[in-house]
């Protein structure tokens, strides 16, 4: 379906407004710079790492990273889109128990679940327990059992844990829309399936290819649980060829690969976005709601297991493994290491989660305002950030900063005699930045999804009324993004709780957050020894996803 206003704007709204131009360009150089000094350092190398390179690691690298990819597109598309379906448009048993419930595996980091995974579907663990239980098997060479250390179990695991995204930005898109479209196709005798496949599969399109961009993203990010599932990826080959080889330049050329890998999402993303886009024509329809469809014995009851499967997999099991294990250890809670890097990484999390909406919706506002290619192609390249394993984006961030403040400290001497230190790089300036970086991606794609189902003469309409760009943005637009608005500051709160690799290289001495934290202990002895930080990350990243759910069920239109 195409936009019907897609080209009827008029010619003047298409001008690029200065301030707008400059503050995106600033925010795209600031993201820019790490990606810089990091394509440097991989420029300056000698190459003599090719060799070995293209012999050994690559060619397996590449072929695992994207069959997981593959593997995690398809499940997390499957299971988020199926979901946000379910709790939207049809009433069954716990539904408004479950469309908050849904969102609870963004509580869990990946190198969690992956623990957790390996623990329950261990040898010893109570699953293969209870098949030999039940079967009377008496060793591993009586049954066959899927190994969770292999491809297949690491897209398990990061399917269980990523799926939220492709949810969240489903079902904000399906409120949003009011279920117009679907009604007339009903009135017409279509059934729900047949809408559903027909009719909002492709009107939701955009905001799930937005919401799969942003898990394979995460999946190209992550280390912790490919590296624990054994499972060698590109990213893997970047840490391993930059540590176990000693060739920086090396794992800086490796992780070029994955920046074009990254691009290439982006663009597909885009791609779609430009060829569909859905929104509705009249302001009023953006608040219609309708009855949901009551699903009655079996078939409501089916649509519980449904929604229910993948949050107990991606929360009931690392919450079952962690909380035995933090039962053992309840002395742990209480220790003041553990307080204290509780309110580091709130505080933390809650000025990073301010900052990168705050920037996002600069950026997306941007685009809107001004419509042209230049403006879309500089909020493109503040989205690269999202795009890097995280310690590799903080050790081209603590190149450049370490630079910086160098310079700064060098200039204050000599003209006043002052001494400015590592101002940035010494301290959690650079932990906000590095974190601010990596997820303005996430707080722009998930606003944007929201934004794009506003009628674009909304804020035309405004200003044709004398509000100015400013005004019509933060008094017309604002109110009807609270939504998106709430979704964003919850993706980078939570992501930036469970950040780890970025923050272990950028942190200042004696700056430690719960992740920090369980990385320490663990690294220490058993990894028992987390287990009661680990569970203060589940519970702390809960909180601002109840807080949603909650926004959401007090909307009228979540009560769909």
């Amino acid at each position: 379906m195409d936009d019907p206003h897609a080209d009827r704007r008029p010619p003047a709204q298409r001008l690029v407004h200065p301030w707008l131009l400059c503050i995106a360009i600033l925010i795209a150089g600031i993201v820019l710079l790490p990606v810089i000094s990091l394509a440097t350092v991989a420029l300056t190398g000698s190459g003599e790492d090719w060799p070995h390179l293209i012999r050994n690691v690559l060619p397996g690298a590449t072929t695992t990273t994207l069959g997981l990819l593959a593997m995690v597109a398809v499940g997390t598309a499957v299971a988020g889109v199926i979901s946000a379906w379910l709790v939207v448009a049809f009433d069954f048993p716990f539904r408004r128990t479950m469309s908050w419930a849904l969102v609870l595996p963004l509580a869990v980091p990946p190198y969690l679940a992956a623990y957790a995974f390996a623990e329950f579907f261990h040898y010893s663990g109570p699953v293969q327990s209870l098949v030999r239980a039940v079967f009377g098997f008496e060793t591993i060479r009586d049954y066959w059992f899927p190994d969770v250390r292999s491809t297949g179990g690491a897209a398990l695991v990061l399917t269980s844990v990523l799926y939220p995204y492709v949810y969240l930005t489903t079902r904000v898109v399906l409120l949003m829309q009011g279920r117009n479209i679907g009604d007339v196709a009903r009135t017409l005798g279509a059934r729900p399936a047949k809408v559903f496949l027909r009719v909002l599969l492709p009107v939701t399109r955009p905001a799930i290819i937005a919401g799969v961009a942003l898990v394979l993203m995460e999946t190209i990010n992550d280390i912790g649980a490919s590296e624990y599932l054994g499972v060698r990826t590109l990213t893997f080959a970047v840490y391993s060829t930059w540590l176990n080889r000693g060739s920086l330049e090396g794992g800086a050329q490796v992780a070029l690969i994955i920046l074009v890998l990254v691009f290439a999402l982006l663009m597909l993303e885009q791609h779609s976005r430009k060829r569909q886009r859905f929104h509705n024509s009249r302001g009023t329809q953006i608040k219609a709601h309708h009855p949901r469809i009551p699903l009655h014995g079996r078939r409501g009851w089916t649509a519980l297991g449904v929604t229910l499967s993948p949050v107990l997999l991606g929360f009931g099991i690392p919450l079952f493994v962690f909380g035995q294990y933090a039962s053992r250890r309840i002395e742990q809670f209480a220790t003041p290491e553990l307080g204290a890097a509780f309110l580091t990484s709130v505080a933390t999390s809650a000025v990073t989660a301010v900052l990168t909406v705050s920037l996002a919706l600069v950026l997306v506002n941007a685009v809107r305002v001004a419509r042209s290619g230049g403006m879309t192609a500089l909020v493109r390249l503040a989205s690269v950030g999202y795009a890097l394993p995280g310690g590799i984006l903080g050790l081209g961030l603590i190149l450049v900063l370490t630079r910086f403040d160098n310079g700064l400290d060098a200039l204050m001497r000599v003209e006043f005699g002052v001494s400015t230190g590592l101002l940035v790089s010494g301290s959690a300036a650079a932990v906000i930045l590095g974190c601010t970086i990596r997820f303005l991606a996430l707080a722009e794609g998930a606003v944007r999804s929201g934004l794009d189902k506003l009628p674009p003469h909304l804020d035309e309409a405004a200003r044709s009324l004398g509000k100015s760009p400013t005004a019509s943005a933060t008094t017309v637009l604002l109110p009807l993004l609270k939504p998106a608005i709430l979704t964003a500051l919850v993706l980078v709160f939570v992501d930036t709780v469970k950040e780890l690799s970025a923050t272990i290289l950028l942190r200042p001495f004696g700056f430690g957050t719960l992740a920090t934290y369980v990385y320490e202990q663990a690294s220490r002895g058993a990894p028992e020894d987390g287990a009661a930080a680990a569970l203060v990350i589940i519970l702390t990243a809960m909180a601002p996803v109840i807080l949603l759910s909650g926004a959401l069920m007090r909307d009228r239109e979540a009560s769909m």
